[in-house]
């Protein structure tokens, strides 16, 4: 808050300087003799005639015009005349703290990517810092057509060109979209720079840019985190089949009663059936590692004919045909 105190007309004048203000501008008032100005923490006053800055007070306190501020300002020519007749002055209150703004994307962002032919669709949100750094460029850019400048102006201007900035900083040299936090840091310096330009010729700085999260779509979402999973386990298989026990272990099965003990008991026989499978698959690996082959056997491939190869009478099963006793085997 600050004050002129007329003590003359006997007149206590307070104007409000909020905290939300980047500067605030006493003008048109007359200041005469025993008028005093009291400069509040965090804020410069600037005396301006004509467009002209004519003096700076950066210390908090009460100064005296008479005994303070005329010979600090002796420049004036109506500070010469002891203020017989009032003074028209124009006084800047500026705000001179760092101040933290909260941002976020009004709508998705989307952001150019092969495996997606609409683009990836990305929100994001964080905090940016700025203060006044240049009090010449802040009155011929802003204080000469305004009263006064909010922090929620600084914002709106901001957020407008922000789309613009996460779409090229993203974009720029391949950024894995998939991972996007992991580039954060990156990401928000480059923006940080850009916006400094943005705004540096209204006597402002941009002192810090954080980017705090990104958020995908639920599905894209769902996706990274399946992926994830999958990659932690390895084998799809060995991945159900974790699903399954942790599912029938923790009773996590929707609904209740007869349809939950149905579900639990399908998946207990999911998991047999899974064990079975494995341990047939072993035994059969045994059978066919112990088994001789044909090559090996003396007598594989030894076969009683139908027929006696010597007469061509129809054999009865015997070692000799009963016709002309040739040796069959």
């Amino acid at each position: 808050m600050s004050l002129f105190k007329n003590q003359f007309a006997n007149v206590v004048e307070w104007e409000e300087f909020r905290d939300d203000m980047i500067f605030w501008k006493w003008s048109n008032r007359e200041i005469k003799k025993g008028s005093r100005l009291i400069i509040r923490p965090g804020q410069d006053a600037i005396f301006i005639n004509n467009g002209k800055i004519e003096g700076i007070f950066t210390d908090e306190g009460d100064y005296n015009i008479e005994s303070q501020i005329i010979p600090f300002l002796s420049t004036l020519k109506g500070f010469k005349f002891g203020f017989n007749s009032g003074m028209r002055v124009e006084v800047l209150f500026v705000n001179t703290k760092e101040f933290t703004v909260k941002w976020g994307t009004k709508n998705a962002i989307n952001i150019p990517t092969p495996m997606l032919p609409g683009g990836m669709p990305i929100r994001a949100n964080g905090t940016f810092n700025f203060k006044v750094n240049d009090y010449m460029a802040l009155i011929d850019k802003i204080a000469g057509v305004k009263n006064s400048y909010l922090v929620e102006d600084v914002k709106i201007r901001i957020v407008s060109i922000l789309d613009q900035l996460l779409m090229k900083w993203i974009s720029r040299e391949g950024k894995d979209m998939f991972n996007l936090q992991a580039n954060s840091f990156e990401i928000a310096k480059g923006i940080k720079e850009d916006l400094d330009m943005q705004i540096i010729d209204s006597g402002m700085t941009i002192t810090g840019f954080n980017i705090m999260s990104f958020n995908y779509p639920e599905k894209i979402q769902e996706m990274i985190a399946k992926t994830a999973s999958h990659s932690m386990i390895g084998d799809i298989q060995k991945y159900q089949q974790v699903e399954m026990t942790d599912g029938i272990s923790s009773g996590k099965v929707k609904g209740g009663g007869v349809a939950a003990d149905m579900a639990g008991m399908m998946m207990g026989m999911n998991v047999a059936n899974e064990m079975m499978k494995n341990m047939n698959q072993n035994q059969n690996q045994n059978h066919n590692q112990n088994q001789p082959s044909q090559g090996n056997n003396p007598s594989g491939g030894n076969k009683i004919p139908n027929f006696c190869p010597n007469c061509g009478e129809k054999t009865s099963g015997g070692n000799f045909c009963s016709n002309c006793g040739q040796k069959l085997v």
